[in-house]
């Protein structure tokens, strides 16, 4: 689930098994499963995450096995887990690229995390998707198979832009697969966009997310690029071939995009995601507030009651675990309840219903009060015992959330 190399941590149980704490209250709080599909055709040459190109894979793991794997990790999961979870609200298939796999394989690990969590009533079932992965009858069949929602990484409206980034699609599909999407059934239809890439005008920009906006989905995540080290970007940029991002211009594609798409219908509810009413990501809000879920696939995070763990990292390696009957977990860490609060503060403060004054200390809420004199959190909300940030607070989010931390 996330890019970059996980922490050191102590090791997992061959079982998977979790810490009898973590387990208490299991049940109680909001349950989902995330499916890494670590796979794609290229590797952008701005990306870190955790993702192999067919001749990266190596002997023992290859696309046409993975979903045999993933269903031996979903069974492995609910041994671990025990009756009391599920079932499912929310299922996430990330990536990677997701819509490598046949919808057919998809179907199967999704009707595997049913049959033994079970999914709850109007639980929302996310696929992760290029544009040219996808067609009208993939679309088609990946609703019937029940999946409800897509997520679509556009990026960018603009063909020299998608170029810079390595992005493979043509300016124009986003939309077309937009449409597919509603044709085949999908409700709720969201597309990714990337600002501040080297070469990006302000226009650029704009077009981007006029078109974004024109395609009618009901969510749209804007990111702000980042320059990973290691990256080919970075080394682009770092040879003198590229220019590298100006936080101003960072700082003014964000407020644009706040603007224009807020003029559109769509609200901000957490710093980079912006939804129609009831188009929310119930599995990224899951995250934000603290549930429980369970991360399925190479490299993999997963998290139940203050204990977070993560799999090992390639492909091989997590084929080789799972063939032999052991969890794939690398290693885990348990929180404690100083972590715990100081990352529910974090989570909740970059979410338009904002973290409550009660979560802080004396300190923090001193910080509070200033970031409302400031200009960087909302008076009204503070006055009703919450912070919420205003568009120059999410632009200065770390620093705020730093004195709420204390």
């Amino acid at each position: 689930m996330s890019p970059g190399p996980p922490p050191d941590g102590a090791p997992v149980p061959a079982d998977g098994a979790l810490p009898p704490a973590a387990l208490a209250g299991l049940g109680q709080r909001p349950f989902g499963v995330y499916v890494h599909v670590p796979f794609c055709l290229t590797r952008c040459g701005y990306c870190d995450f955790n993702t192999y190109t067919a001749a990266e894979l190596g002997p023992g793991a290859t696309r046409e096995s993975y979903a045999g794997l993933a269903i031996e990790e979903v069974r492995l999961a609910r041994k671990a887990l025990g009756v009391a979870a599920g079932p499912a609200a929310t299922v996430f298939f990330g990536g990677g690229t997701p819509t490598l796999l046949p919808p057919a394989d998809l179907a199967a690990i999704l009707d595997a995390i049913d049959g033994e969590f079970g999914l709850a009533p109007g639980a929302e079932v996310t696929a992760e998707a290029n544009p040219e992965t996808i067609d009208q009858r993939s679309l088609a069949e990946l609703r019937r198979s029940g999946f409800t929602r897509i997520s679509i990484g556009m990026q960018s409206a603009v063909s020299r832009v998608l170029t810079v980034l390595d992005r493979k699609h043509a300016a124009g599909r986003p939309g077309k697969c937009v449409a597919w999407a509603r044709s085949a059934g999908f409700e709720h239809v969201s597309l990714d966009l990337i600002y501040g890439t080297p070469g990006e005008s302000d226009d650029d920009w704009v077009r981007s997310l006029e078109s974004a906006v024109s395609a009618g989905p009901d969510h749209i995540s804007a990111y702000a690029l980042i320059v990973e080290e290691g990256t080919r970007l970075a080394a682009r940029i770092g040879r003198g071939q590229l220019p590298g991002p100006d936080d101003d211009v960072m700082a003014d594609r964000y407020l644009a995009a706040d603007e224009l798409l807020s003029a559109a219908g769509l609200r901000w509810y957490e710093i980079s995601n912006w939804a129609a009413a009831g188009a929310a990501c119930r599995h990224n809000l899951l995250y934000w507030t603290g549930g429980d879920w369970w991360g399925i696939g190479p490299g993999a995070h997963g998290h139940v009651g203050g204990t977070r763990w993560w799999n090992v990292r390639h492909p091989a390696a997590y084929a080789a675990r799972i063939a032999a009957g052991v969890s794939p977990g690398q290693a885990r860490e348990v929180l404690t309840a100083a972590e715990r609060r100081t990352e529910r503060i974090m989570l909740l403060t970059r979410l338009a219903a904002g973290c409550p004054l009660g979560e802080l200390t004396p300190a923090g809420r001193a910080a509070a009060a200033a970031a409302a004199a400031d200009g960087l959190a909302e008076p009204a909300a503070h006055a009703q015992g919450r912070v919420v940030l205003t568009p120059s607070g999410r632009l200065l989010a770390d620093a705020v959330i730093r004195g709420l931390t204390d």
